[in-house]
């Protein structure tokens, strides 16, 4: 953190308030955002801001902070927005590392899903912003209106909006996380075995791979559909091809290792190279099958995913 000259009066009192809410200020960028990085200067420029405020003029710190971190997430997914029109391929958000909470509220354990945030990603800004403070973390129609500087009544319009949107294209299924797991491990066995017939036993009939590489390694750059196409692609990925591999930038040599991490508020498959990611599987579960399979092999995304003892994003 930069040292400021405003809000700690010297008692580090400014640091305090800042650091209590700081997971809060994370989690609300990263569901704006769906970049770890992105999200992560946002929270720092929030920082920067509040550290130079004056604390006394300051009645609510979190009102104050949640305020500065909503409205540069707005602005800088507007940016990101545009560039991801000349993106090589699909875009999906980054994965995070997760704590698994139980007493989280369903929806907002669910918000971290790579799921929710692809459908998350056609809203407009302000409508994720809104549909974020009020559908996932519960502030009052008042409190979001204040945070984006509307009328309330445009706020219930814009959350309207966002909800009829979200619940027509959220994944369709609230998974167990028990499933979610036995699921995961059946996947990751067929994978393993190399077997086209039991991974397809694994599959829903209308199961969807969607990949994101940016172009950086070999992968689709549309979604493929149906379990044979998408059985037979993910052994390719799996059995690690040369022509992969060499295009994810993994060295002949590298010790190659297969993990299940706890990232998006599940399990996630990952394969290493000398304990560094280079392919990133997250299954979307549906009544007992691979509904939906996002695969990242973009290097660029990696960054929050390196070490599971590293931080992690709390639903």
């Amino acid at each position: 953190m930069a040292d400021g000259d405003g809000s700690d009066d010297g008692d580090g009192s400014g640091e305090r308030a800042f650091l209590e809410h700081r997971d809060l200020l994370m989690g609300v960028a990263y569901r704006v955002l769906g970049r770890v990085a992105d999200a992560e200067d946002v929270v720092q420029e929030a920082w920067l801001r509040w550290s130079k405020a004056d604390a006394a003029a300051v009645a609510d710190p979190k009102g104050y902070l949640i305020t500065v971190t909503t409205r540069l997430a707005i602005d800088r997914l507007r940016r990101a927005q545009a560039r991801r029109e000349s993106y090589v391929g699909e875009w999906l958000p980054d994965p995070v590392l997760t704590v698994p909470d139980a007493a989280a509220p369903v929806l907002r354990a669910e918000s971290v899903s790579l799921g929710l945030l692809v459908v998350l990603e056609s809203l407009s800004p302000l409508e994720r912003a809104v549909f974020v403070l009020r559908e996932v973390f519960e502030f009052s129609y008042a409190e979001v209106a204040e945070v984006l500087d509307r009328n309330e009544p445009a706020v219930r319009q814009l959350a309207a909006r966002a909800r009829a949107h979200v619940r027509e294209r959220r994944p369709r299924f609230v998974v167990d996380p028990v499933v979610w797991r036995e699921v995961t491990d059946r996947f990751i066995g067929a994978c393993l075995n190399g077997s086209v017939e039991e991974l397809m036993g694994v599959l829903a009939p209308g199961v969807r791979l969607i990949a994101d590489s940016g172009g950086n390694a070999v992968a689709p750059r549309r979604a493929i559909t149906g379990p044979e196409q998408v059985a037979r692609f993910v052994l390719s990925i799996m059995g690690l091809k040369r022509s992969f591999t060499d295009s994810a930038g993994v060295d002949p040599d590298a010790r190659i290792e297969y993990r299940i991490v706890d990232a998006n508020g599940g399990p996630a498959l990952q394969v290493t190279a000398d304990g560094r990611p280079f392919v990133h599987f997250q299954l979307q579960v549906e009544d007992g099958r691979v509904g939906a399979c996002h695969l990242i092999v973009n290097p660029d995304k990696f960054g929050a995913v390196m070490s599971q003892d590293g931080p992690a994003l709390r639903p």
